[in-house]
């Protein structure tokens, strides 16, 4: 077998139609995987579709995850299409920046609804699924997408989103606890800073300042998250598991 091959493996990617979700499955997908994306919105979902054909076949199915009953839909659609989960991709996530003295209520329940509730129902969701897929010597993969603001404190005010990014992580660890038994590795990526939605007006403000940060010199590129998901999901990452993983050029431990 090889070591980061993918070929017949199938992989669920939330959140995955843009930003990091959508370079994690670019990757899943030039390693061999079909991969299911969803997003809130159906065009958003068609455009990733298009975007990705030249790499691989995805499909789309969109659900809003920030409510549980749309976490267990979209496990039941993708059960009606496929045998077994190979890989669970909880990517999709929410953020929201305003000072402490403003901050609402609504940005605790937003943020958490989506960073961390949705991560554990989409696990319990795709449970029968992963478990179909898992063997001893190749275990079926969930992926959690934390953040370095869950490992650091972060200089924007965005409290609800920090502290979800950290819960996850330790989610990340119980998780990887309980499921080992079952044959199935959890494990956390922690990305830096990358090109995204959720990053766009932060970068073209501070981006220079943000690059200098990190011993690289540098913000992340599509590849660097290609890279980590396809390790932690091929045979390379078999024994990988309850991991937090920065992928942020240094920042968050070099500081």
């Amino acid at each position: 077998m090889e070591l980061f091959d993918l070929t017949g493996k199938v992989a669920v990617v939330t959140g995955g139609t843009r930003g990091i979700g959508l370079m994690m499955a670019r990757g899943l997908l030039q390693a061999g995987a079909r991969v299911y994306i969803s997003s809130r919105k159906a065009e958003a979902g068609d455009a990733a579709v298009a975007e990705l054909a030249a790499h691989g076949r995805a499909v789309s199915l969109p659900a809003d995850l920030s409510q549980e009953e749309e976490c267990v839909r979209l496990a039941a659609e993708v059960a009606d299409r496929e045998d077994e989960v190979h890989i669970l991709v909880n990517n999709a996530g929410a953020t929201w920046g305003e000072p402490l003295q403003s901050f609402p209520e609504s940005a605790w329940d937003k943020v958490l609804d989506l960073n961390l509730k949705a991560p554990f129902f989409l696990t319990r969701a795709f449970l029968p699924l992963l478990e179909e897929a898992a063997t001893d010597d190749d275990p079926a993969r969930i992926v959690n997408v934390g953040s370095i603001d869950g490992l650091h404190v972060p200089p924007m005010h965005t409290y609800s989103y920090s502290t979800s990014k950290a819960a996850l992580h330790h989610l990340t660890r119980v998780l990887a606890k309980e499921l080992g038994s079952r044959r199935i590795t959890v494990n956390a990526v922690a990305p830096g800073p990358f090109e995204s939605k959720m990053m766009a007006a932060t970068l073209e403000t501070f981006g220079k300042e943000i690059a200098a940060r990190s011993p690289l010199g540098r913000i992340g590129r599509p590849d660097d998250m290609a890279g980590v998901v396809v390790f932690l999901t091929s045979r390379a990452g078999s024994y990988v598991t309850g991991s937090v993983i920065a992928v942020d050029g240094g920042i968050a431990t070099t500081r």
